[in-house]
């Protein structure tokens, strides 16, 4: 059972919903289909350890979504409320939804109005699959009868209707659990293609040069070194022996504690005294 959430769409209260939510828009990423964001990009979200990105084209659709909800209304002759509603861990914030909670809209205002791809997407009656995915978990919250996806081009629109598939429903569930595996133990989803940024220019190039040099390197002295440490461990007859400036001394360590064996902490949850995530670097080389 669905449950109107009372939250103004782009306020930091509805910011810190969407952040502990599992919401509609987000979907098509943990699907991996988004053409935008990346499941590692979206984790670093959740966790608070980036801002949700806001781009020109956001602030597009933000600011024409009124003009075009008027346009919708007009051209179908039926009254939308823009709502935020949630079934559990699951939220939809919707462009509108009609009193009877029968229907609701899904607005875009494409840069490029008709010459847009999405808009002769939806003239050919075609529509791109991660908005087939948004689309389909709003009408799994709202289980409302159709969803209207409204292409705007700032006059007028044209509209797409989308049934419901509860056959789909299950692969969000899966993905959206998958992926709260990894927000709840902080740790990172795989990175995608869109997580990596090819690099060619000359500062580029001429650093990543001097770093497979000093590498190259590194490893030869580090080979060398783990050669002559052996022959030296070897010749070592004494618990401690030394000369020519070194000295090679044997002693015992304590193991370390397999804490997975202990009975008593078997029913501690260890992720409530994990501390926060933490930004590390590697460097590898192809």
């Amino acid at each position: 059972m669905s449950t109107i959430i009372n939250l103004v769409q782009g306020s930091a209260e509805w910011q810190e919903h969407r952040r502990t939510h599992r919401n509609a828009s987000e979907t098509p990423i943990v699907l991996g289909v988004s053409p935008w964001a990346t499941p590692y990009q979206l984790w670093q979200q959740k966790l608070g350890l980036v801002k949700p990105p806001v781009n020109a084209a956001m602030l597009r659709g933000s600011e024409q979504e009124p003009a075009a909800r008027a346009a919708y209304e007009r051209q179908t002759g039926l009254v939308m409320k823009p709502l935020v509603l949630v079934d559990g861990e699951y939220s939809a914030s919707l462009d509108g939804y009609t009193l009877a909670g029968d229907r609701i809209v899904e607005i875009k205002c494409p840069r490029q109005g008709r010459e847009s791809s999405l808009w002769q997407s939806v003239q050919a009656r075609c529509l791109p699959a991660h908005y087939q995915w948004q689309v389909q978990h709003q009408l799994m919250v709202t289980k409302a009868d159709i969803a209207d996806v409204f292409v705007f081009d700032g006059a007028e629109g044209v509209v797409f209707p989308v049934a419901p598939d509860p056959s789909t429903w299950p692969r969000i569930w899966a993905a959206w659990d998958e992926f709260a595996a990894f927000v709840a133990t902080k740790s990172p989803p795989p990175l995608a293609k869109g997580d990596v940024c090819e690099r060619s220019d000359p500062a580029w190039a001429a650093a990543a040069a001097a770093y497979l040099e000093a590498k190259r390197a590194a490893d030869t002295v580090s080979k060398t070194l783990d050669e002559v440490k052996a022959t030296l461990v070897a010749l070592a007859d004494h618990t401690s022996v030394s000369g020519g400036g070194v000295t090679v001394t044997r002693f015992w360590k304590s193991g370390v504690v397999e804490y997975k064996k202990i009975p008593e902490l078997a029913l501690v949850d260890f992720e409530l005294y994990r501390g926060a995530p933490r930004e590390e670097t590697r460097i590898t080389a192809a």
